[in-house]
């Protein structure tokens, strides 16, 4: 498996915190302890549950002494600050992976973690003639950067529309938060808002399109792990999954304590923190959930692969087992899918 100018803002403060937090945090823990990366955590949905195996204490109660969590803006930021900083444990989109692979580095996707792309909603003013993605037909639709996630996703949405690319306008926003105001201003027609922000400005605008009816599973982020750095830190790399897992079951069980939770870590208003953590829990994509449980689908990461392909984000031949190790996952989902 990534705001408004002052979203961004704030979400820049809230990664330089959490770096400066975790480096102080580094400096006095004890032997053992480690810290792990998560790309876009506190403000992409797909960290939510480490916030909640943070809070309620998770991780060491599976025996991981995790004493932060890092952010990066990018899966390859991500891993390079896997790397750089000996984090045992990264979470980062599985395009990143790939390119790290193809140039060389010894990184293995270990846990499949968010399994579809159900937190994108397309969504127009309330007045646009636009209904659906039938409608799309010469209209200005938004997506982040070249070779992103949001550029490859507006390509099938139009297909499933049944139109073609060349059928509409793709415009570049620079960010999911930017899409906004191109969309208030009449810059775009249609903007992609993925959770949380859409739980934020739903009663704005009308979603014409959810990934979580529209498309098919799609693996989102990954779990990660590098060779030379996970050796002799298996133990801690399992106890992480297990734990995540536990509080992706937590938020399930218990969603709007898991919001308020979100929102804290996210600098989101309770109400909107819950509203995005009930539609996520609830998402179901083909019978497949958002947040997994670790389980590797392996048609979902080969899918994620093609939908890369298709934006010129990775090229080649890619044999989605030979980028996945099952070993640190729990014995019941170490089975691929």
């Amino acid at each position: 498996m990534k705001l408004l100018k002052s979203a961004s803002i704030r979400s820049s403060s809230i990664r330089s915190a959490a770096l400066c937090g975790a480096l102080l945090l580094g400096m006095a823990a004890p032997a053992g302890a480690e810290e792990i990366v998560v790309s876009n955590y506190g403000v992409s949905a797909n960290g939510m549950p480490f916030a909640v195996a943070l809070k309620k204490g998770f991780f060491k109660e599976e025996g991981a002494d995790v004493t932060g969590i890092l952010s990066s803006a990018g899966g390859g930021t991500t891993l390079r600050n896997m790397l750089a900083g000996s984090a045992p444990y990264a979470e980062v989109n599985p395009n990143a992976v790939i390119a790290a692979v193809q140039q060389g580095a010894d990184v293995k996707i270990i846990s499949d973690n968010v399994l579809t792309v159900a937190e994108f909603i397309w969504a127009v003013k309330p007045d646009s003639p636009i209904q659906s993605p039938k409608d799309l037909k010469g209209k200005k639709i938004g997506y982040t950067n070249p070779r992103s996630t949001s550029l490859a996703l507006a390509t099938l949405v139009l297909q499933a529309g049944g139109l073609k690319t060349e059928d509409a306008d793709l415009v570049k926003t620079g960010g999911f938060g930017e899409g906004i105001p191109a969309l208030d201003i009449g810059m775009i027609d249609v903007a992609p808002i993925p959770e949380p922000l859409w739980s934020k400005y739903q009663s704005k605008y009308r979603a014409i399109a959810k990934a979580a009816d529209l498309l098919p599973p799609i693996a989102n982020v990954v779990g990660v792990a590098a060779g030379g750095v996970s050796a002799g830190k298996g133990d801690f790399i399992r106890a992480v999954i297990r734990a995540r897992r536990k509080a992706v079951a937590y938020m399930k069980e218990h969603p709007d304590e898991s919001g308020d939770i979100v929102a804290e870590v996210y600098n989101l208003e309770p109400a909107v923190a819950r509203n995005a953590v009930r539609y996520l829990v609830s998402a179901s994509t083909s019978g497949i959930e958002y947040w997994g449980t670790g389980q590797i689908h392996l048609e979902g990461l080969q899918r994620a692969i093609e939908v890369q392909k298709m934006v010129g984000a990775i090229s080649g031949d890619i044999d989605a087992k030979s980028i996945v190790d099952t070993q640190f996952l729990p014995d019941d989902i170490k089975a691929m899918k």
